[in-house]
Formats: structure tokens, C-alpha cells, sequence
């Protein structure tokens, strides 16, 4: 079975390389062109294995097509890819073409699924590996595995602990299923689809009226972006990293008054409870611990953020 690789990132490279270390005939791959000077991960793990590479903007850049129709694959499979894949390039390949998602679809579909499942409070997300087809995360499923939410995952430790490691063994088993003929097809439940837009810090905003775990849940939900907004005298504010305290609350404090500094940062009123704010990121700045913006800011109780 000829497999044509799309990925980028190091999610990507490190998918290339489980197929080739499972003995897949990879006829080749196409990748993003890397940030400046940077090449992209994927490019490189080509390199590495002796691989035709095509690095592009766009699937849609007219030499994509001729370039996927020289190599007659069997197969396309996408490991983090940002595009939209036109139908004109799935049919070129007979089996189709493979997706790997980090949700359980049909549930958050779109491009900030982990995202959406934390800020939403879910229990529970995983990954899904999914046959592509013209529309957005809704095509019949292969493989589909479930991990926790902890309380105190975000974005960026539920990726890279549970979706990242889990998704590059599922791909293996999905490409694994297909050229012995034995994976499945399993439509996906449109009863129970959902679809968020692309996450912005529009969606991020931290309402100080709200419980402390509610905004702990939009905190994580933004790290490690688009990172979660309030302000501090008058300017931008984002909260990379906090935790709930609760039994902390006083009727002499409205919320977002912060209440005290301490060693980790410092402790902004909620609704109900407080959030410890333990890193940060402030005009100037990049993102540094929070003790460190009280002593550049002098931060005493009694300021209000919001």
C-alpha cells in the first residue's frame, strides 16, 4: 500500500517516523515551509529517511496535485495538518484519505478541540482517527480512544501527556488496519456533533464575577494560547498558569480585587473563592512567574484587575 504523508510540526515528523518504523511504503510527504530560517520538523525527518519532500503554503498551490498524482498513493495520511484538504486531492488516492483529531468526534470538531473541551468543563476527551471527506472532522471513524481532563490539565499537558503520545500510536494502527483490509468504517452520530470556531482571547476573557474554578477552567483552557485576558491598570493582562483556593472569600472584597501577594504570586477575589495567580505575561514582558511581575510592578492588595 502506498501511503503519501501531510504533516507538519513535530507531531508530524514523529508520526512519519512511527509508519516508517512500522515498514509502510511512504511514496512521500508534503509539509508547511517552516517560520524563517526554522525548517519544518517534518521536512527534516524526510531528509533523514530518504524521502521526495514538497514544502508548501497551500494544498491548493497548483503544484501540489501533479506532484501527489506523480507518486500514485493508495493512501493519504495527515498528522497535524492546518488545511483544508481540497476533495480533488483526496480522490487522487484510491483508499482515500486519514485524519488524526484530538477529540471524540463527533464531539469539537474544528481546529481547538482541546481547547473547547476544557473551557467547556468535559470530563473526559480522546483521540479519533477518521477518513477525510469535503467536510470539517466528519468523516467515518477507524480508531477512537478516551483519556481524563484532571482538574488541573490544560491545553498544553493534556496534549503533550495524553493526545500527543496516544495519537501517534493510533495513526500507526489505523494505516496498519487499512492495508490489511480490516479497518473499520463507522459513521459518525451528526445527533451529537459540535463545532467551535478557531479559539481567540475574545472567548477567554476572565469574568472575576464568576467562581474561582470556572475561571481556573478558562485559564487552562488558554495555556499554552491564546492565554487568558483581564486587565491591570488599564493595560493587558494574561494568565498563563493559577489554581482555585477556595474558603478564602469576603464580602469586604468585590471581585477581581486582588487580595493578597504571597511567594507564588498573588490571590484575586472570585465570584466565589479566589484564583492564585502563579504566571503571567504583561506589556513588556514575556511569560514569567508571578512573583516576578509584583516586585517589577510594586502590586499591593487592594488593585483590581478587570
Amino acid at each position: 500500500m502506498r501511503v503519501l504523508f501531510i504533516g507538519q510540526q513535530a507531531f508530524g515528523s514523529d508520526a512519519l517516523a512511527a509508519l516508517v518504523e512500522q515498514g509502510e511504503e511512504v511514496v512521500g510527504v508534503i509539509t508547511g515551509r517552516g517560520k524563517g530560517e526554522v525548517p519544518d520538523p517534518v521536512a527534516v525527518k524526510a531528509g533523514e529517511v530518504g524521502l521526495p519532500v514538497l514544502q508548501t503554503g497551500s494544498l491548493k498551490n497548483p503544484e501540489v496535485a501533479g506532484w501527489i498524482a506523480e507518486r500514485k498513493p493508495d493512501l493519504m495520511c495527515l498528522a497535524f495538518v492546518t488545511w483544508i484538504v481540497p476533495q480533488t486531492l483526496i480522490d487522487l488516492a484510491p483508499l482515500g484519505g486519514i485524519n488524526y483529531h484530538p477529540s471524540l468526534l463527533p464531539r469539537h470538531r474544528g481546529g481547538s478541540a482541546m481547547n473547547w473541551a476544557i473551557l467547556q468543563g468535559d470530563r473526559e476527551t480522546g483521540v479519533t482517527i477518521h477518513y477525510i471527506d469535503a467536510g470539517i472532522d466528519t468523516g467515518d471513524i477507524i480508531l477512537q480512544e478516551r483519556v481524563p481532563i484532571e482538574p488541573g490539565d490544560s491545553v498544553k499537558t493534556l496534549y503533550f501527556q495524553k493526545l500527543y503520545p496516544l495519537g501517534i500510536k493510533l495513526i500507526a494502527r489505523a494505516v496498519a488496519l487499512i492495508r490489511e483490509g480490516k479497518a473499520p468504517r463507522i459513521p459518525q452520530d451528526e445527533s451529537q456533533a459540535t463545532y467551535e470556531p478557531l479559539i481567540t482571547e475574545e472567548h477567554l476573557h476572565l469574568d472575576w464575577n464568576q467562581p474561582a474554578q470556572e475561571l481556573h477552567r478558562v485559564v487552562r483552557a488558554g495555556d499554552p494560547a491564546p492565554g487568558a485576558v483581564t486587565r491591570l491598570r488599564g493595560k493587558k493582562l494574561k494568565i498563563w498558569a493559577g489554581r482555585p483556593v477556595e474558603g478564602l472569600s469576603s464580602a469586604a472584597h468585590k471581585p477581581g480585587t486582588i487580595v493578597a501577594v504571597n511567594p507564588e504570586g498573588f490571590l484575586v477575589q472570585a465570584g466565589r473563592g479566589c484564583l492564585q495567580v502563579e504566571r503571567v505575561q504583561f506589556p513588556g514582558t514575556k511569560k514569567i512567574m508571578a512573583p516576578e511581575l509584583v516586585t517589577r510592578l510594586q502590586l499591593q492588595p487592594g488593585e483590581v484587575l478587570g
